[in-house]
């Protein structure tokens, strides 16, 4: 093969994998474009102040069917206690493989683990949280569902963690040794300080993970039309909207598509916010 013919092979081969890129990131978008515009398409007519200010209502009563006023406060509300939860352990885990045990024989034990528990079908998580929480207490609860999302947060947040704090250059921990300073003292003063906004991306990475889990919460806090307690059946976003989506009843099929709507726009923000905290923590050159 002469110079010329191998320069020519290698130029359109070059081309071909240019357009076979452009056209399977075309579709990508394609789709996407597809799914969010049919997904506004059938929410939006049912998008009112009611859905944001009315809890649901039975069919047959006055105001059927309502909103989805508690389902959203406590859709928020397993978010928060989920990381109030999930996010201290997940960090304090990744803290401890990357810094204090990153070559000893527990730590390839526990990555093993969280790298498992991230592949786990949520509604493994699901029975498992009822069995444990659900069961001894007698009755379903938001402190069940909030526990089954943090456990699907810890791997997740322990990872992360773990990867970003070990490219933190070992100068940076040698200065601050070589200053006085302890080991916990350059973990909190330098180290975790360098990566804060990497960690933050998986943290949010990891709540919108769970924002969409509804196997878990099915089997954890069931689901409720109102709030009465974090001891009682607790309402979800997810779990109210399977709920309308397989009912009988057209009205509260409209509402479960905006009740998507909802769902995907807060989805939605979680990656904004990653964006806005990843451009934010990028250093300056």
């Amino acid at each position: 093969m002469t110079v010329r013919v191998h320069d020519t092979f290698a130029r359109w081969t070059s081309h071909a994998m240019y357009a076979m890129c452009v056209v399977a990131a075309g579709a990508i978008i394609a789709f996407l474009v597809l799914v969010s515009g049919f997904i506004a398409y059938k929410g939006a007519t049912s998008i009112s102040l009611d859905l944001f200010t009315k809890p649901p209502i039975a069919n047959g009563m006055p105001g059927y069917p309502g909103g989805m006023h508690s389902a959203i406060v406590g859709t928020l509300t397993l978010i928060g206690m989920a990381g109030l939860i999930g996010v201290p352990i997940g960090i304090l885990t990744g803290v401890y493989l990357a810094e204090y045990e990153a070559g000893s024989w527990l730590a390839a034990p526990v990555r093993f683990i969280c790298d498992v528990l991230s592949g786990v079908p949520s509604i493994v998580v699901g029975v498992l949280g009822y069995e444990l929480l659900v069961v001894p207490l007698g009755r379903y609860n938001a402190y069940a569902g909030a526990s089954a999302l943090a456990f699907i947060m810890v791997p997740l947040v322990a990872r992360t963690t773990e990867e970003m704090l070990r490219l933190v250059p070992g100068s940076y921990r040698e200065a601050s040794i070589a200053l006085g300073a302890t080991k916990a003292r350059t973990i909190l003063g330098v180290v975790l300080p360098s990566v804060t906004g990497s960690i933050v991306t998986g943290v949010m990475l990891a709540l919108a993970r769970i924002a969409g889990e509804t196997a878990p919460l099915l089997f954890t806090a069931l689901g409720a039309r109102e709030i009465h307690g974090l001891r009682e059946p607790f309402p979800s976003l997810t779990v109210q909207i399977y709920t309308y989506a397989t009912g009988p009843y057209a009205e509260e099929k409209r509402l479960a598509w905006a009740g998507i709507l909802v769902l995907v726009g807060l989805v939605f923000l979680f990656n904004l916010l990653i964006r806005f905290v990843t451009r934010r923590s990028k250093p300056a050159t």
